[in-house]
């Protein structure tokens, strides 16, 4: 019984070590949590203000026009970039994102598709590499606090490769793989491609509206009978549409990672919280069971000295 209680004191020591790792690191997910939710909410208004200006230099120049909006045929490679987390203690994060990757590969080579794999974070660049499939490029080191440098060198490597001619390794479409962050306790798993840029909907993901433009331009006089203002380009509208649709894409692209980041800490903090109480649960379990142990010891020492007692009265 003694070895019972060196066995659970040991356990108890090893589990409020953890406990307490488990509790830093979620006070650390707490304090970085406000600042990426903010980062990712007030991207927002800057990816609408993009989306109305593009709408409304619809009416002087052709969507389908620039390479950003045509659809590639002259070769089948796809790419996907797969944003997971540099480090692990964040739940199902990255395995639910690698799940949803898995399905997007499998879909783009039924359908005849080349994938070509991006990866931001350390879990999708392990993960891929382990099963011996070829990243063409990896970013590791900034999953949950991603810088504009980094955020910026994604976004023109990935466009790049859009615009690249086939010969080169170019891409017919670029896809982004990433959790869409909502609550504290609610991120989704989301697929978006982002080129070639859809001109749909206005308030959807990588994608504009016709139908909108008209009605995003400004008025200049609001009580005016819908007469639209008159714009001057310099040096013309075609480029300075080809300046905002890369600003959009790129803006798109920043507004995913910031989302990603915001997700990988919320998932953290959630699984860090539910670790601890965990942990504590097996503290009260292990030093209920040594208690137990405890008096075990004493009460069979107790018996022998009793037995001892009375086997000495009987001679």
């Amino acid at each position: 019984m003694a070895g019972n209680q060196r066995v659970y004191k040991q356990r108890i020591r090893s589990t409020q070590t953890l406990q307490k790792v488990f509790r830093a690191m979620e006070l650390i997910a707490s304090s970085r949590i406000g600042q990426a939710r903010r980062n990712a909410q007030e991207a927002s208004p800057y990816d609408h203000a993009l989306s109305q200006a593009v709408a409304a230099l619809g009416s002087y120049s052709r969507f389908d026009e620039h390479p950003i909006t045509q659809k590639r045929t002259d070769t089948n490679r796809v790419a996907i970039l797969v944003v997971t987390s540099d480090r692990g203690m964040a739940g199902a994060y990255s395995a639910t994102i690698l799940r949803e990757t898995g399905r997007l590969i499998e879909e783009l080579v039924k359908d005849g598709k080349e994938p070509v794999i991006f990866t931001f974070g350390r879990r999708a660049h392990s993960y891929f590499t382990f099963r011996e499939r070829t990243v063409e490029y990896s970013w590791i080191g900034e999953s949950d606090r991603p810088s504009d440098a980094a955020i910026d060198e994604v976004a023109t490597v990935l466009l790049d490769y859009f615009l690249t001619s086939a010969a080169a390794g170019g891409v017919s479409s670029v896809h982004i793989v990433f959790t869409r962050y909502v609550s504290m306790v609610s991120q989704v798993p989301e697929v978006r491609r982002m080129l070639p840029l859809t001109v749909v909907d206005v308030d959807g993901p990588g994608q504009i509206n016709r139908e909108d433009i008209v009605a995003t331009q400004p008025r200049v006089h609001p009580e005016a009978s819908g007469a639209e203002p008159l714009y001057e380009f310099e040096p013309s509208a075609s480029e300075v549409l080809d300046g905002l649709l890369t600003r959009y894409v790129r803006s798109r692209i920043r507004n995913s990672l910031l989302q990603a980041a915001a997700s990988e800490l919320a998932s953290r903090q959630q699984a860090m919280h539910t670790a601890t109480d965990n942990a504590e649960d097996l503290i009260i379990t292990y030093t209920r069971l040594a208690n137990a142990a405890r008096q075990g010891d004493i009460t069979q020492e107790i018996t022998e000295i009793v037995s001892g007692a009375d086997a000495l009265g009987a001679e």
